[in-house]
C-alpha cells in the first residue's frame, strides 16, 4: 500500500465539496463588491454630471455692460476680424460684450489701487483684436506671431499710432470646464461677464501682466487702452489688451 486514499468513481470527497462551496461564496462576494464599487464610482463622479446639467441652478444671462467706447474708429488694423460669438447653455456670448466687461473690470481693479481709469481707444482695440484673431486662426499663443512680428510691428500697421505701448494676452475656453485662474478648482464660463472676469483674473494672477495693468515698476503711465477678443467656433477664446501712451 502506498498510503494514498481512493474514492469511488462518480463521488466527490467532502473536502472538494467544501472547496466548491467556498469558491462559490468567494465568487458571490466578489460580484457584490464589484457592484458596490460601480455604485461608489457613480456617486463620486455624480457631482460633475449634476454641475453640467445645472440641476442646482446656473448663472443667469448677464446685464448689459457699460459701453467702452468707439467701435468703428477712423484708423483700424486691416486684419481686424470684427465681431465673433459662441452660444453657451446660458446665452450668446458676443466678443464686443466681453470686451466691454473686460475694459470696465480693468478700470475697477485700477481704481482699487488709486489709479485713474483708462480711456477706451477703438484703434488700439482693433490692433488687439487683429492679433487675437490671428492667434485663433493660426493656432498659436504668443506676443510674437509665426512670422516673427511683435507688438511694435502691429502698431506700424496703424501708422505708428502709439509711441509707447504694452500688450497683455490671454487664452481660455467658453462653456468648458477649465482651471480657475490662480488655482482653487475649476470654472466654466457661460456668460460674457464671467468670461471677462476670468480673463482679467488671469492677468491679475501674473506678475508681469498685473504690472502692466497697475503701472508698476518701470511700466509707463498709460493714456488709454483697448481690448480685442476673438471667440473661435470650437469655443476657444483669445484676448488681448493693448495699452497706449502718446509722448
Amino acid at each position: 500500500m502506498d498510503g494514498r486514499r481512493s474514492e469511488p468513481a462518480g463521488t466527490e470527497p467532502d473536502g472538494s465539496r467544501d472547496r466548491a462551496l467556498l469558491r462559490g461564496l468567494v465568487n458571490f462576494l466578489v460580484a457584490v463588491l464589484l457592484v458596490c464599487s460601480l455604485a461608489l464610482g457613480t456617486a463620486l463622479f455624480a457631482p460633475q454630471i449634476i454641475d453640467g446639467l445645472d440641476l442646482e441652478g446656473g448663472p443667469s444671462p448677464n446685464a448689459d455692460p457699460p459701453p467702452a467706447g468707439e467701435r468703428n474708429p477712423a484708423v483700424a488694423d486691416p486684419d481686424d476680424p470684427g465681431n465673433s460669438s459662441y452660444r453657451t447653455t446660458v446665452e450668446l456670448v458676443r466678443s464686443p460684450t466681453v470686451e466691454d466687461f473686460v475694459h470696465a473690470e480693468i478700470n475697477e481693479r485700477r481704481a482699487d489701487h488709486g489709479l485713474e481709469p483708462l480711456a477706451w481707444d477703438g484703434t488700439v482695440a482693433s490692433v488687439a483684436r487683429a492679433h487675437s484673431g490671428d492667434m485663433a486662426r493660426r493656432e498659436y499663443f504668443a506676443h510674437r506671431n509665426p512670422d516673427g512680428e511683435g507688438p511694435y510691428d502691429r502698431f506700424q500697421d496703424v501708422d505708428g499710432y502709439c509711441r509707447g505701448y504694452g500688450e497683455n494676452i490671454a487664452m481660455t475656453w467658453v462653456d468648458r470646464r477649465v482651471e480657475r485662474p490662480g488655482g482653487g478648482g475649476v470654472v466654466r464660463y457661460r456668460t460674457a461677464e464671467r468670461l471677462a472676469t476670468g480673463l482679467v483674473d488671469q492677468w491679475m494672477n501674473s506678475t508681469d501682466h498685473r504690472a502692466a495693468i497697475l503701472e508698476e515698476g518701470e511700466t509707463p503711465r498709460w493714456d488709454r487702452a483697448g481690448v480685442g477678443v476673438y471667440i473661435a467656433d470650437d469655443g476657444s477664446v483669445y484676448a488681448g489688451q493693448n495699452f497706449c501712451r502718446e509722448w
